[in-house]
């Protein structure tokens, strides 16, 4: 008992390898996108295609490279306890643009299968507050994702 204590306790201690700044954006953003298609029940192919796509299209990665930020963004986020690590990335190299893009980015994997559930609502709601977006930007961004789902 006191050694699985020990190990949880040196496993949430752990220095994690320090990333530059863009990457540590990528992973953060790739983490919150994972973090709505997880509040899903049922994730679906579409759901994991967004994610896809808002990555290919927010940093122009492609194949190897996308596949490999979503892989570690599905482990870092299966091992989150809080959303402070990623948010404090994005507020810290973000803009108030770029931090209501990726909201707005959540958005629309929330939308990819043409319904919203409750839970990505609510993760969709909390990051948007951890990362200081403004009630109407963050309806604004929750519409023009419905609409761009075609679900207006």
């Amino acid at each position: 008992m006191l050694h699985a204590l020990k190990e949880l306790f040196d496993n949430l201690t752990a220095a994690e390898p320090e990333l530059p700044p863009a990457q540590q954006v990528q992973l953060a953003t790739a983490v919150l996108l994972v973090e709505v298609m997880r509040a899903d029940a049922g994730k679906t192919p579409a759901e994991r295609q967004a994610v896809l796509a808002q990555l290919q299209q927010r940093f122009a990665l492609q194949g190897p490279a996308l596949a490999q930020l979503v892989a570690q963004a599905e482990q870092s986020a299966e091992q989150a306890y809080d959303y402070h690590r990623f948010t404090a990335s994005i507020n810290d190299h973000c803009s108030q643009p770029e931090k209501l893009q990726i909201v707005e980015s959540m958005w629309q994997v929330a939308y990819a299968d043409a319904q919203l559930g409750a839970h990505e609502h609510q993760v969709i709601s909390k990051i948007a507050d951890l990362l200081y977006v403004t009630h109407g930007e963050y309806i604004g961004a929750k519409m023009r994702a419905k609409e761009a789902a075609g679900l207006v």
